[in-house]
């Protein structure tokens, strides 16, 4: 592993707060090397600054396909390589029905959510595969799984696409390039920002009952890019209320 430090060297997009924040977090106190990006330079900036673990900071917007490609530019020039890249830069949206979500809605859900991992995994691809070696980790939502909030219908089909992405993706990399993990992170609600910062507003992540506090949401991932299942549930329970669902769903009769 290349860097400066005893650890691999990590992409986080989104890193400024939320899920990103804390997983830079947790990561330097694993000794890892750190390419943190995100819109937001001024608090990009402040967040590096507390690390106390090599970081290069490269502010971007990862739904322009160059500011992706600068970040893997600027993490190859510092530290020789990338050994791990997340893609966790993303938005939710909130809509009262199906019926009120218009086109530019969806065209922004897709483009933050769906489109700026695309750009990610495309970008980091050809490095991994000339190594032959990396993971990738794409952050989704129990909400691309189970319609449990369904005001936020056109951010969980923007995550759904994702998953169906990140599928693919696994089958195509198996036979040539067993070594290049693919990680799907599922999480359900998170104690962080995500409620206030969606389009249209909508309940604060952090009052809704049983939301998972973020440095735990980070320890889990950070446990599971090199081991482990490659769909990672960060709630215990999360695998076992999708199975239920769609035993649900495949046991249902018509719709009357």
């Amino acid at each position: 592993m290349a860097g400066e430090s005893s650890g691999p060297v990590v992409v986080i997009t989104g890193a400024s707060a939320g899920i990103g924040a804390a997983l830079a977090h947790e990561l330097a106190g694993r000794h890892a090397s750190l390419v943190l990006t995100a819109r937001r330079e001024e608090l990009l900036r402040e967040m590096a600054a507390t690390l106390g673990s090599p970081a290069e900071v490269v502010p971007g917007d990862m739904t322009r396909r160059a500011d992706v490609e600068r970040v893997l530019e600027r993490a190859v020039a510092r530290f020789g390589g990338v050994d791990v890249w997340v893609n966790n830069a993303g938005r939710g949206i909130t809509r009262p029905s199906i019926e009120a979500i218009t086109d530019p809605d969806l065209e922004t859900m897709v483009r933050d959510n769906t489109r700026s991992a695309l750009y990610g995994m495309q970008v980091a691809l050809p490095h991994f595969k000339a190594r032959r070696q990396g993971v990738l980790v794409n952050v989704s939502s129990m909400l691309s799984r189970m319609p449990l909030a369904t005001f936020r219908a056109a951010y969980s089909a923007s995550k759904a696409a994702l998953n169906a992405l990140t599928e693919a993706l696994r089958a195509e990399l198996a036979k040539d390039f067993p070594g290049i993990r693919v990680v799907l992170v599922l999480p359900g609600v998170v104690a962080t920002e995500f409620g206030n910062n969606a389009v249209g507003g909508g309940p604060d992540s952090r009052s809704l009952p049983g939301a998972q506090p973020v440095q735990e949401v980070a320890r889990l991932i950070a446990d599971g890019l090199f081991s482990g299942p490659v769909d990672l549930y960060t709630r215990p329970e999360g695998l076992e209320a999708v199975l239920a669902h769609l035993r649900g769903l495949a046991g249902a009769g018509p719709a009357r």
